[in-house]
Parts: C-alpha cells; structure tokens; sequence
C-alpha cells in the first residue's frame, strides 16, 4: 500500500491552476487527519477586516479566510463548519484547545507553542495612528516612557510590541476593532493596528492621522492544533502552497477589494 504523504503530493500536483479540486479516490485518511470530526472546523476571526468581515445585513461571514476555508473542505470533501469570533485571542484559544481544525493567524513565536503554523499567505503591515497634534511624526518616536499606545488584546500587534518596546506603556483595548475608539476615548498617544483597519477608522474619525511606513510587517499564514500529526501538517503546508501558486489567494484579495495586503513570496 502506498504511504498516504504519497498519495498526497500526486493528488496536490494535479491540482488544476485555475480552480481547486478534491485530492480524489484514497483521500479519506487525509481527511481524517485533517477533520477527525468528520467536518473541517474553521475558526474565523471577525476582527481582522483584511481576512474577514460580517455582512450587517445578512449576517453572512466572508473574506480570503473564509474562501480558504471553503477551498480546503471542498479539497477534503468534507463539510465545513465556520465558528466566527470577534478577537485573534479567541482564535488562537479555539485552536490551541483542539476545538477548531484549522484558524488564519499571524504568525508569532508565543502562539507557536500551541499552533502549528503554515509558511505565510499574505503579508499586511502594522502601523502606528496618532492625534493630529501629536509631536510624533515618526514611529521610532513611540517607544518612549512617557507614551501609552493602545492596542488590541492578544493581538499580533499586541504580542510583537510587548517584546519590541521597552519603554512606552502598552494599553489593551478589549479587540482590534474597538482600538481607535478605546484610544480616542482615553488619553493615549498612539494606537497601534493593521493600517487598512487604522486608514478606515481615520475616514470616520475626526482629528487622526497615521504615521508614516509601519513597525512592523505580518505574516499571515493558515494554523492547526500543534499536536496534530504530521501527515495533517504536510496537508496544511501544501494547500497554502497551491492556493498561492494557482492565484487563488491574489484573486480573493481582489474579489474582496482588499488593498495593502501582498501575497508572501
């Protein structure tokens, strides 16, 4: 019998570049590594608008996420089950404790010890909003002891400044979404989150500005239990793979009107 990581990479290089399709006849142990449950479990995080975001009207989740989600379920040819959540802590909890199959994340050493991560998808930059008379005009500026700088609990944001900063005074609001308005609420310097997110809260916000460039670049990659087997991780990894090699990630982003975010080499 041919081991299964056989199977697997002939079924992925017969992938068509235009459209994914099920990995075929003798998939069914993949599947089961991947979705033990019998459906793919995929928790989706509400609090990154570059990856996903809830329709108000129709309560309808979607985004690149979302669309990855859907791709590997159809690959698996299993059902797809999407626990949507409002903050990174809360995805990065579901995985960690084994109650989702699969989660988006940016990719951060602190979550590695729970998660095993894919290589990256896309790339998105973190960036620094201030008050428009605030002296900053930099962001090697921030990190001094008299600045507070908010920014989303459990955040990738939040877990990188935590190491990078040694002086500024970090301010959890309570998720990424509510950074701007925590921050505008309070007497703070600086909030610190993904620049889309930060440039469309500056449009309805009077008073702002962003800083210049970013601190810091995220690596968005796909992510599963850590303890998962390897046979479930190599799956993961070559999925990512394709979906990037086919333009299947690009043309999401594009569908999705998603500017800022590059795919990662």
């Amino acid at each position: 019998m041919r081991n299964p990581l056989t199977k697997l990479r002939a079924g992925l290089c017969a992938l068509a570049l235009c459209c994914p399709v099920a990995w075929g006849q003798g998939s069914q142990e993949v599947s089961h590594h991947m979705a033990p449950t019998g459906s793919l479990r995929a928790v989706i995080n509400l609090g990154n608008p570059i990856l996903a975001r809830q329709d108000p009207a129709t309560g309808q989740v979607m985004g690149v996420s979302v669309d990855l989600a859907q791709a590997l379920a159809k690959q698996l040819q299993v059902p797809l089950t999407l626990i949507p959540v409002t903050s990174a802590g809360q995805s990065v909890e579901v995985v960690t404790r084994g109650q989702a199959d699969v989660g988006f994340f940016a990719i951060d050493p602190v979550r590695g010890q729970g998660i095993a991560f894919t290589p990256p998808y896309v790339v998105i930059e973190g960036s620094y909003l201030v008050k428009q008379d605030s002296p900053l005009l930099r962001n090697e500026q921030v990190d001094q002891a008299s600045h507070r700088v908010v920014v989303g609990l459990g955040s990738a944001y939040d877990l990188f400044l935590t190491r990078a900063l040694t002086q500024a005074q970090l301010v959890r609001a309570p998720t990424s979404p509510q950074v701007v308005s925590f921050f505008m609420a309070g007497t703070y310097d600086v909030a610190a989150g993904v620049k889309q997110q930060l440039e469309a809260d500056a449009q309805q916000t009077p008073g702002v500005r962003l800083l210049p460039g970013h601190f810091m670049l995220i690596e968005q990659a796909m992510g599963q239990p850590k303890d998962r087997s390897p046979l479930a991780r190599e799956t993961l990894a070559r999925f990512v793979a394709e979906m990037k090699s086919s333009g299947f990630v690009r043309d999401s982003l594009q569908r999705h009107r998603i500017e800022g975010a590059v795919i990662a080499p």
